[in-house]
């Protein structure tokens, strides 16, 4: 349980700064400086080995700032503790992929193929699911803005396949 604690207050940690820079920049009004972050630098490695054929692959913790994964196969990709911090993911396949304590600010899951996924722990503030495909994902204890936690209840059908949990369950839909 120490390991689980200590990993979500590291995620819970980055998510903080994340989410105060950008709160900082837009109450301020200042355009983001062009100067290119140590994250973003990380991200930009990380995103020079993604291929748009990445199912079943080890991408544990990976960032990916600002990343474009339009249409992608992420499908059954290990993703536990990535970061996903302002990125698109339209139309992307994560079929079954594991998201378990993922960060997702302000990213992009339209039209994209959650079926069977894990999200559990995740952190998914300010991220839209317009039109995703998410029976059988598991949203247990994922922190959702609750309009976007509304909308997906609407359609919320199926339970995940690894942890047996029904999707409406997962997001405490009423």
């Amino acid at each position: 349980m120490g390991s689980h604690s200590s990993r979500t207050e590291s995620l819970w940690s980055r998510w903080v700064v994340a989410s105060l820079t950008l709160v900082l920049v837009w109450s301020l009004g200042v355009a983001p400086a062009s100067a290119i972050t140590a994250p973003e630098l990380r991200s930009q490695r990380s995103l020079q080995d993604l291929q748009p054929d990445m199912h079943g692959r080890n991408l544990q913790q990976q960032e990916f700032l600002k990343a474009s994964l339009v249409g992608f196969d992420l499908s059954a990709a290990d993703l536990r503790g990535a970061v996903f911090n302002s990125s698109d993911l339209q139309g992307a396949d994560l079929r079954e992929a594991n998201l378990e304590d993922a960060v997702a600010f302000s990213s992009h899951f339209e039209d994209a193929d959650l079926r069977g996924a894990l999200f559990r722990n995740a952190m998914l503030m300010q991220s839209h699911f317009k039109g995703a495909s998410i029976e059988g994902a598991d949203f247990t204890d994922a922190v959702l803005d609750l309009p976007e936690q509304k909308a997906l209840c609407k359609r919320a059908a199926g339970v995940n396949p690894v942890t047996g949990v029904a999707t409406r369950d997962s997001l405490a839909c009423r």
